[in-house]
């Protein structure tokens, strides 16, 4: 198995099933002449978070990790009429670019950008009631996910689902001789998860335009 074949796997069913529009397209295009990192969820997995949120039914959807605004679209569409999607990115560059891309997609009437850290983000937010969210996204720095999925618990509820992105590292997530912060940081995630009294979850090992990487995927339960 090679990059070269699952990045041409990606690209046989995207064009297949994905069907990206030209919104889409120019927001991927948009992030990359503005010099952001190339680490947005791919087409195939910005659908799957949109086919996620929308089978659930979400109303209200909070994301961490906004960079260029890829996958907030992806979400946002989801939405049905009188939704909220709640987006938070640490760089003000990249939410300059966020927000722009939004605009064109038009779906800005149902998107709140927040930028700063996300803790503070977090701490807001529940300091203005603002949750429970329906759908959580955390998708931004990893050696903080352990902070943000105590926080996400915090302003979910029963039935919440909540996707975390990037957690395999290409496997380095079992090596114990990593100790690189963000590799830790999502070790003590999963050890978190396990944990949780109030949520389950799996996690899904993944291979794509975006190399080997995987996701977690975890249902808030009722509370003891």
């Amino acid at each position: 198995m090679s990059q070269e074949l699952w990045s041409d796997v990606d690209g046989y069913t995207a064009d297949l099933l994905v069907h990206e529009d030209q919104a889409l397209r120019d927001a991927a295009a948009g992030s990359a002449a503005a010099g952001l990192p190339p680490i947005a969820v791919s087409p195939n997995q910005g659908k799957l978070l949109h086919l996620i949120a929308r089978a659930m039914g979400a109303r209200s959807i909070l994301e961490l990790g906004t960079l260029g605004g890829y996958s907030t679209i992806w979400l946002a569409r989801a939405l049905p009429p009188g939704g909220r999607l709640v987006t938070s990115e640490l760089e003000p560059s990249y939410a300059q670019v966020a927000a722009e891309n939004i605009e064109r997609a038009g779906v800005a009437d149902r998107v709140e950008q927040r930028v700063g850290p996300a803790l503070e983000s977090l701490r807001e937010l529940a300091g203005e009631r603002a949750g429970p969210f329906d759908f959580i996204f955390i998708d931004a720095d990893k050696a903080g996910t352990p902070q943000y999925f105590e926080w996400a618990l915090e302003l979910s509820r029963a039935g919440s689902v909540i996707v975390t992105d990037n957690v395999v590292r290409g496997g380095a997530l079992v090596d114990p001789e990593n100790d690189d912060p963000g590799i830790e940081g999502m070790r003590r995630f999963h050890e978190l998860l396990a944990a949780a009294p109030g949520a389950t979850g799996t996690t899904i090992q993944t291979v794509g335009t975006k190399g080997y990487d995987g996701f977690t995927l975890a249902l808030v339960a009722p509370r003891p």
